[in-house]
């Protein structure tokens, strides 16, 4: 019986088109899916200022519908923005959500459209399956290769000054998703290395899961992980490379699906207070932790880790320590190629912060029980001192 499968639920989103320069084409997209015409496109000011938003609007309003934009998104989103923009929506009589932009623009577009729709407080819907009812249609268009959020369903949200909440629940799932590949073109080069980095973690902590890793999200993890390793630091050096850029995108898109059914564990539970305290990108966050983290779980990973050196096409051979160690290195030697900073120090971390970045990782149980190794609170400090 050793060798029976394991029972397992997997989920995800029900259409996603992938297609470069699909989103200046929306409208037509769109417009054979859905009855709803009256858009709310949640985005950032960036965005709107990089001219990104001009197309897309365009060619909704030529295929019949009303826009209306909310780009108040920031990094790391506190609750006001989602209640901003869930009254906008309110307000606009809107019955279609687009989520453009990074993993915040598309967590905020989650939950505006669970609120917009629904006499639940906000404070009600934090944990796991609390939200109650449907919502109004989303789509999600991602324009980063790293959060996943597009596929996943679980939104993330800045709740007190250093505090952050999830909200996990099966309405978190869209109705479709466009990945245009052509919308990360202009990302500047540390923020595609951080956010690659970030989609790879999830790769591997999908992979690693103590507790729902089963074998649709292993065979997405794989092949994530093999297309964002082959191709991230061509996407850093050469921004415009087309094929690099579809191929991480849809690597991150695989990771997130990955992780939406096997969690992640304490790469994020560790990268969480740093955002919290420093605001450092959460893509960049993670890859700070990442290599302190794969040698401490490796005492009971290495069998997994071993695999995925060959994921990564890691020469030579050996037994599933050396084959681990390989796999460890070649991790750390594509973010050191890919430019993003590597040590806590790098980034504004003081040395007297660490003590207190522990006792809050500490907090972040959903994740950590999730981990092959157990921490506890002195060893989240002593991998932060590691990684200082």
């Amino acid at each position: 019986m050793s060798d029976a499968m394991k029972p397992f639920e997997f989920r995800t989103v029900p259409s996603m088109l992938v297609e470069w320069s699909g989103a200046k084409r929306l409208g037509e997209i769109l417009s054979g899916r859905f009855t709803a015409r009256k858009a709310l496109i949640v985005t950032d000011g960036g965005l709107v200022k990089a001219g990104l938003l001009q197309p897309v609007e365009k060619n909704l309003r030529e295929q019949g519908f009303d826009v209306v934009v909310f780009d108040q998104v920031i990094a790391d989103p506190p609750e006001a923005i989602v209640l901003d923009a869930a009254r906008l929506a309110q307000e606009q009589h809107i019955d279609i959500v687009i989520g453009l932009g990074g993993g915040s623009s598309l967590d905020v577009a989650k939950l505006a459209a669970i609120l917009a729709h629904s006499t639940q407080e906000l404070s009600g819907l934090y944990g796991i399956d609390n939200v109650e009812g449907e919502r109004l249609p989303l789509v999600q268009i991602p324009t980063t290769a790293g959060t996943g959020s597009e596929v996943t369903n679980i939104a993330i949200l800045t709740t007190g000054e250093t505090t952050k909440m999830g909200v996990v629940s099966r309405q978190l799932y869209c109705d479709f998703v466009l990945l245009d590949a052509e919308l990360t073109v202009g990302l500047p080069a540390t923020h595609t290395a951080a956010t690659g980095i970030d989609a790879m973690v999830h790769a591997i902590e999908a992979y690693t899961s103590k507790h729902k890793k089963n074998p649709m999200s292993d065979a997405l993890a794989r092949e994530a992980l093999r297309l964002i390793s082959k191709h991230l630091v061509t996407a850093c050096r050469d921004g415009a490379n087309r094929h690099a850029r579809e191929s991480i995108l849809l690597g991150a898109t695989l990771a997130g699906q990955a992780f939406a059914n096997s969690p992640v564990a304490a790469v994020h539970a560790l990268a969480y207070p740093l955002g919290g305290h420093y605001h450092i990108p959460h893509g960049l966050s993670n890859a700070l932790m990442l290599g302190a983290v794969l040698r401490y779980n490796a005492k009971a990973a290495a069998p997994l880790y071993a695999e995925l050196a060959d994921v990564l096409n890691v020469s030579g051979e050996g037994d599933i320590q050396t084959r681990c160690n390989a796999f460890i290195e070649a991790m750390i030697s594509i973010m050191d190629e890919s430019g993003a900073p590597r040590r806590l120090r790098d980034v504004g971390v003081k040395e007297d912060m660490l003590a207190l970045l522990a006792s809050d990782a500490m907090k972040q149980t959903r994740l950590l029980t999730n981990n092959p190794v157990e921490v506890k609170e002195a060893d989240a400090l002593a991998l932060y001192q590691e990684a200082f």
